[in-house]
This record gives structure tokens, sequence and C-alpha cells, in this order.
């Protein structure tokens, strides 16, 4: 799930150390661990939605990404 800002209510980016507003969601399941209907969601900015997802497909673990609030 998308990290929220206290301040602002708006989802945060799931990239260590970045506080940027996330505008996409990383849709992800890890197959050894969660049923293949399981969703698990990194919020991601603009700058990280690329490392992130491919972090996770390098592992054949993305299912998708999806712009936020769609």
């Amino acid at each position: 799930m998308a990290h929220l800002s206290d301040s602002e209510q708006e989802p945060i980016c799931s990239a260590r150390d970045c506080r940027e507003t996330a505008r996409w969601a990383v849709v992800w399941n890890n197959p050894r661990i969660h049923t293949p209907d399981r969703e698990k969601i990194w919020a991601a900015c603009d700058v990280h939605r690329t490392t992130l997802a491919d972090f996770l497909s390098a592992r054949s673990m993305l299912l998708r990404v999806d712009p936020l609030g769609a």
C-alpha cells in the first residue's frame, strides 16, 4: 500500500529515502509465498517508477505498473 504523508495525505514513493509524491502503482506478487490472486503495491514517483519495476521484473514478481488513482 502507498505510504501517506501526515500533512497532505498524498501517497509517498516507496523507494528508500524518497519523499516525493507517488504517481504510479507498481503491482507485484511473489509467487513463492503469495497466491496468484494476491497483489502487493509499491507506490512510485516518476523518478523511481522504472527502478522499482526493474527490480521486481528481474525477480519475476512484476505484474504491472498502473497510474495511481486510475
